[in-house]
């Protein structure tokens, strides 16, 4: 595992995050990440006030679909609230599956 090394800046992220996504924007400050994966809506704010490009996991699956990395979105979907318990609103997740033709 690779950790952040200044120390004062994931300090400042503590303040308001939790470790994970401070230690998270604190790398990815330091090794200039041109994008973060992260979910959550104050870490995504966060990384975004800081200057960084993010993106969540629904927007890596529609990216992978575009480039053909994967077919479909719906059934990794399904899997992600079955089996890990990701939460995502039904109509959400409607209109993912309708704007990428899984309806």
């Amino acid at each position: 595992m690779v950790a952040p090394k200044n120390e004062i800046k994931l300090a400042s992220l503590r303040e308001v995050l939790d470790e994970g996504e401070s230690q998270a924007i604190a790398l990815a400050l330091e090794i200039h990440c041109e994008i973060l994966l992260i979910d959550e809506r104050l870490g995504t704010k966060v990384a975004k006030s800081e200057g960084l490009s993010t993106l969540g996991l629904i927007g890596l699956l529609v990216l992978a679909k575009k480039k053909n990395v994967i077919s479909a979105i719906r059934p990794i979907l399904s899997e992600l609230k079955e089996e890990a318990g990701f939460w995502l609103g039904t109509s959400f997740m409607q209109q993912i599956l309708k704007d990428q033709g899984e309806e």
